[in-house]
């Protein structure tokens, strides 16, 4: 279950999203990066989470993915999902952020952003919702607006996606 770290207007805030966006790497992720023997990136995704996301896709959320590493991994992953937009290599997320912002005319309060760690504070300080998993980092935790019960990569993303699901009813937002 999320729990609640500090709501104002829930409803409100619930149905002025548009856009959620995710970190891979301690969110859709354990956060654990392996290397083949050949040096290849290996990534374990939780089902459960991806289809989350594409309940989100569904009721016509536009979700993202925003990501300090590269590797064709997470291209192959958003492209399962069906998450078009992908930045990877973004060393300072809130341009990508803002990129993505200007794409769609967004302000912040439209904006729910799942992250783990301290790359990801720029933009959850900023989001109208900030979500989080459980191992998270503390510094993290503490900005959220609400802690997974999950952890990173092991249903965290699905329990966010259910929340945010139920909070717009049957809305259509396309």
């Amino acid at each position: 279950m999320i729990q609640n770290q500090k709501i104002d207007n829930l409803e409100e805030r619930i149905s002025k999203i548009k856009l959620v966006a995710f970190d891979v790497d301690g969110v859709l992720t354990n956060g654990e990066i392996i290397y083949s023997e050949s040096g290849e990136e290996i990534k374990i995704f939780n089902a459960k989470d991806g289809h989350g996301v594409v309940m989100l896709n569904h009721k016509g959320f536009i979700t993202a993915i925003i990501t300090a590493r590269q590797t064709p991994i997470v291209d192959r992953r958003a492209k399962d999902l069906g998450i078009t937009h992908v930045y990877q290599g973004a060393k300072n997320k809130l341009v990508a952020l803002q990129d993505l912002m200007g794409k769609y005319n967004l302000d912040y309060s439209e904006i729910a952003y799942v992250g783990d760690d301290m790359p990801d504070v720029c933009i959850l300080e900023r989001a109208g919702l900030a979500f989080c998993p459980n191992d998270a980092a503390e510094e993290v935790k503490k900005i959220c607006h609400f802690i997974s019960s999950k952890e990173g990569g092991r249903g965290a993303v699905r329990e966010i996606s259910d929340f945010i699901l139920s909070g717009i009813k049957d809305k259509t937002l396309v």
